[in-house]
């Protein structure tokens, strides 16, 4: 027979304790912060002149929402296999244009599964590790980033003296495409600039047989 008492002695009750409170409130509050420096990190290394503000909120609340699901899981063996066969039927379908998106996504569920883990020290260290080399990486992406030059030529162009001009303003280039109609000459060229300088578009444009120079960013979304 279930007595009164019986009901404040009941597992359910029991697990209420399983997670000390001060272990809880250090979890989330690390988890917090951390998870903001994961996304001010995003914020400096973006390659867009814009980012997704939604996706830098949904690095801070995955954070905290792993670091939730570690802390339950850790208390309950039954509780942590029925959590793995809840997460095994869902499905993500958002598409991830930017690779370095997924680095991000991966970076804040470990440092919520470590921060859930007890294992404080580690994952701040890992987070100050990861976000310097991050910074370090993207820095010297930028200084290396390729562009797409386009030029249109009329029917006198000489192929030749435009070539010459672009391995001379460039540092490294590559031609991608090559279009003759109509007596006209199209080519697009990827190029890598020298310290980032942008004169050979004003050089292409100022030959006569030149009627329009177009430099475009190129982040290998484009076919050649």
């Amino acid at each position: 027979m279930t007595t009164f008492n019986d009901i404040f002695t009941s597992a359910f009750l029991d697990r209420m304790a399983a997670v000390p409170l001060i272990d809880m409130i250090v979890a989330m509050v690390l988890a917090g912060a951390l998870g903001l420096f994961i996304f001010l990190i995003y914020r400096r290394t973006t390659t867009g002149i814009l980012y997704s503000s939604t996706f830098g909120v949904c690095l801070v609340v995955i954070t905290l929402v792993t670091t939730l699901v570690i802390l339950a899981v850790s208390s309950n063996v039954l509780l942590s296999l029925g959590m793995v066969g809840a997460l095994s039927i869902v499905r993500f379908r958002t598409p991830v244009k930017e690779p370095l998106d997924i680095v991000f996504l991966f970076w804040c569920i470990a440092t919520g599964i470590v921060l859930a883990a007890g294992l404080l020290f580690l994952a701040i260290f890992g987070c100050i590790f990861i976000g310097l080399a991050l910074l370090l990486l993207t820095g010297r992406a930028a200084n290396d980033r390729p562009y797409l030059l386009v030029v249109h030529c009329g029917a006198d162009a000489d192929e030749a003296e435009v070539t010459a001009l672009i391995q001379a303003g460039t540092r490294a280039q590559s031609l991608k495409a090559k279009q003759v109609a109509a007596g006209a000459l199209d080519l697009t060229y990827e190029v890598r600039l020298a310290d980032g300088k942008t004169d050979i578009v004003a050089a292409l444009d100022a030959l006569p047989a030149v009627t329009e120079a177009l430099l475009v960013s190129y982040n290998g979304d484009y076919q050649g």
